[in-house]
This record gives structure tokens, sequence and C-alpha cells, in this order.
């Protein structure tokens, strides 16, 4: 039980999924197609179809394509929460491809794509995603749905991109407090569990992490009037904690209220039957909240 409440807890505040076993991935939905089956050699210019590794500022980067390109249309970026890869994706990735044009890629350090060479930190992920964005969606418009800490990173990254960055979803997203929201939660004084608890999410907020990014916490920066869906959990699994969780639960939810200064057209909801994984567990509130955006992204770019 220790260890559960330990790395179920660790799931959640830090992005990561070390020792998880997730269920969702499976099922009838993905029986026809596999976003990890490598696509026919393409040459630079050619959109990506299938999965590919691209090179991006001498570092191979596993990304995968699918959907057809529509002129006016953003193209949506699935981004993965930490522990994760683009395959955790696979099932949201096919049901939005549909009718988008639709990609997801692994973070330095993650999935397919090679390790990182030492720290990272938000300017050096946020390169590797501009090198993605420059392969996949050229200088068009593009959505970044994040889960955790691909939220995080998505909802920093934004503020400083307005040109190609037209709408954002953060699934979950790692508050941009949650280093001195752990810390005030948890106090030094904690014993056992909850002390676990609180050493191991400030190591991997350090850099202990298997992407070594390092994640410090900042004032949140306007990306303009884009519009904005910030998703919450809704079933309180942080409560897990022993006497310190209503502290954890609490901070959270402040944490995604401070999200919505992204923009004035920024939205809250809660997915009422999730946890964490809120695109596994309500997949239709992520598709649906993924397609709204997209679909306002593209009508604000059309001037409507």
């Amino acid at each position: 039980m220790l260890r559960k409440i330990k790395t179920s807890v660790a799931a959640a505040l830090c992005c990561t999924a070390l020792g998880m076993g997730v269920a969702g991935c499976d099922g009838d939905a993905m029986e026809n197609w596999d976003p990890l089956v490598p696509a026919t050699p393409t040459t630079d210019a050619a959109p990506i179809s299938g999965t590919e590794k691209i090179d991006v500022a001498g570092r191979s980067v596993n990304v995968s394509c699918s959907g057809d390109p529509e002129k006016g249309q953003p193209v949506i970026i699935l981004m993965h929460g930490a522990g994760d890869g683009l395959d955790k994706l696979a099932a949201l990735q096919q049901t939005l491809s549909k009718k988008n044009r639709v990609c997801s890629y692994d973070r330095l350090g993650a999935g397919a794509s090679d390790q990182a060479d030492g720290p990272q930190n938000f300017a050096s992920t946020g390169k590797i995603l501009t090198g993605v964005l420059d392969r996949v969606a050229t200088d068009g418009p593009v959505v970044l749905a994040g889960h955790s800490l691909g939220g995080l990173i998505a909802a920093r990254y934004a503020p400083d991109h307005q040109d190609r960055v037209k709408g954002l979803v953060l699934m979950d997203a790692t508050p941009p407090t949650m280093l001195a929201d752990i810390s005030k939660s948890i106090p030094e004084s904690a014993k056992g569990p909850a002390a676990e608890v609180r050493a191991q999410n400030l190591a991997i907020f350090k850099g202990e992490n298997p992407e070594k990014l390092v994640m410090t916490d900042g004032k949140v920066a306007s990306a303009g009037n884009i519009p904005v869906e910030v998703i919450q959990h809704g079933k309180p699994y942080l409560a897990a904690v022993p006497e310190y969780g209503p502290r954890l639960e609490k901070a959270w939810a402040a944490g995604q209220r401070k999200w919505l200064t992204l923009s004035s057209g920024s939205k809250l909801s809660t997915a009422t039957n999730s946890g964490h994984y809120i695109y596994l567990d309500q997949p239709d509130v992520a598709v649906q909240a993924i397609e709204r955006v997209a679909a306002q992204a593209a009508r604000q770019a059309q001037g409507g």
C-alpha cells in the first residue's frame, strides 16, 4: 500500500508514470492502427505519415503524424506527460486524426527519442518542440494539447511563440507553482509516507527524472487571446496521501485556475469521472475540448 500511494501520487504531482501499469490504450479501437509502426521513408519535404525519427539540432526525435492536412486548419500537437511517450497518446491521436491533422512526439529522454545529454530546462525542451513544429507544421498554425508535464511545457512555450501557437488544451497540467505547492502542502516536518512523497517529488522537480528536466516555478505569461481550455481531474486521488492529501488537492485545483491567465479566452472545466489521465478515463472530454479549440483557432485565423 505504501508503494502504491507513493507511486500514484508521484505520477500525479510530477507527471511521472514510472512503475505504473496504465489501462486504457487497448481495445477494438486500436486494432487497425499503430502509431509506432515505422512509416515508409520520406524526403525531408514530404509530410510525415506514421512514425519516423527526425533530426532536431543533431538529436533523433521520434515523431508520429496522422490525418490529412487541411488548408486553414491548425495542426494538433499532442504532448505526453513525464514517464510516458507518444504511444500512450495513440488512441487519442487515432480519434482526432479522423477529422484533423495530428502529430505527437517523444521528448528527449522519453520513448524512442535520444536521451538528453545533460540537464534540460524549459528553454531547451522548447527548442526541441520548435524543431518538431518546423518539420510537421512548417510555418502554419498549431494547437498544443498537453497532459500533465506536457501541459506545463506547452503553457510555458505558447506565450513566446504566439506567431504559431493558436490554441492550448491543458489536461490536468502540472501547475505553474508546483514546487512551492508541494513544499507548502507537505511540510519538512512530515513523517512516513507523506515525507517520502515530498522528498521524491522535490527530487524529480530538480531534474531526477528520465528527461533530466529541471522544473522551476514561475508566473504565468500571457499568450494573447487564443482559445485555451484547462481540464482538471474530478476524482480526488491526491487525497490518498495520509494527512496532507486534502492540502494537495486544494493546491492542485488552485494551480489549474492559475493557468486561466494565459489568455482572455481561457475556460476551466472538470472531468468529473477522471483521475490524472483524463484522456484515458474520459477520452470524449479530451477529444471534444481539443476539437473545439482547433475549430476556434481556425475561425480566429480567418478573421471570424
